[in-house]
């Protein structure tokens, strides 16, 4: 492929979870490189700043030279470009992430030409939601099965 295959995978990784860590792997047995993106999004209001995902990300990928994590406002596939990347990468748990995420391949290709790679998660990991595992750690439960060692940290000093 060369190295000049480069990948962004964007999200809002709030928090970031072994599912979104399986697809970064994953891709990277398809790309390059990659550049996990974390979304900033007004609209929403994640439990940490972009640059506290940022950084958690950063430590659960330190592992992974081919992977960078950087921060982003805006249209993904304009930051997508801005990297000089070839497509976005997007991880697939139900037929409804597969309609929502068909709906937004199209209108970025029809935008921009940017191509949208799926990969279907992995079965042990399909059943976890960064929402999901927020409300169980709210209401004190246990989810070091669904997160990285650094994620259930942070979960630990946010709801002790």
């Amino acid at each position: 492929m060369g190295e000049k295959c480069l990948a962004v995978y964007p999200g809002v990784f709030d928090p970031p979870t072994l599912g979104h860590l399986d697809i970064i792997r994953r891709g990277l047995a398809v790309f390059d490189r990659l550049v996990v993106a974390v979304a900033v999004n007004p609209g929403k209001q994640p439990l940490w700043s972009a640059a506290e995902r940022q950084a958690m990300l950063r430590e659960a990928t330190a592992d992974l030279d081919r992977v960078s994590v950087d921060t982003y406002e805006g249209l993904t596939v304009d930051f997508v470009k801005a990297c000089g990347a070839r497509a976005i990468l997007r991880g697939i748990r139900t037929t409804s992430d597969y309609d929502w995420e068909s709906h937004l391949a199209g209108t970025n290709r029809a935008a921009s030409g940017i191509e949208t790679v799926f990969v279907m998660a992995d079965g042990r990991y399909a059943y976890i939601t960064s929402s999901l595992v927020k409300e169980v750690a709210r209401l004190g439960g246990d989810v070091s099965a669904m997160v990285p060692p650094v994620v259930l940290e942070a979960l630990k000093k946010r709801f002790p």
